[in-house]
């Protein structure tokens, strides 16, 4: 390692997401229209397939390629998709865009006992994205009555 070069580059963290998908360019392109994602990197193949690219979306950087089929570990032949918790100015309206860009609903924007309004997809390459919009915090202590009113309300509408 040069001098000039850190154990953890500019602009990634320790952990950065990693989704191996079929349809490359289609989930690019549903992280563009849904949340604004910017490409950071991309690398094609000689046939012009994308091999690998790196998109930012907010602060967080998702790295995203397709399955390598002559990989040494098997389980990197195969797709693997992932559930994100992503955080957003508007939730509604960041939900309507996904359902504008091919998206399958899973669940509404709806208000949560933890303080959030969330609404849930699926992208064509099978991974939930959990869109969420921050409406109140709670102590831990109010967190843990809320979640526990929460779930007696569940079991009592059983």
């Amino acid at each position: 390692m040069s001098e000039s070069t850190t154990a953890i580059p500019r602009g990634y963290h320790a952990v950065n997401p990693y989704l191996t998908v079929r349809n490359v360019p289609g989930l690019v392109e549903f992280l563009r229209s849904t949340f604004d994602a910017v490409t950071t990197e991309e690398i094609t193949q000689a046939d012009g397939r994308i091999q690998h690219i790196e998109v930012r979306i907010g602060d967080t950087l998702l790295l995203v390629g397709a399955p390598q089929v002559d990989a040494p570990m098997p389980y990197h032949a195969e797709p693997r998709p992932g559930t994100f918790y992503v955080y957003v100015a508007d939730v509604d309206e960041t939900y309507r865009r996904a359902m504008k860009s091919g998206a399958n609903s899973y669940e509404a924007p709806t208000d949560v006992f933890y303080g959030d309004r969330v609404a849930a997809v699926t992208d064509s390459n099978d991974n939930v994205w959990w869109i969420a919009t921050r409406r109140h915090t709670y102590s831990q202590r109010q967190l843990q009555a809320r979640a526990e009113q929460h779930w007696r309300d569940e079991d009592s509408s059983a």
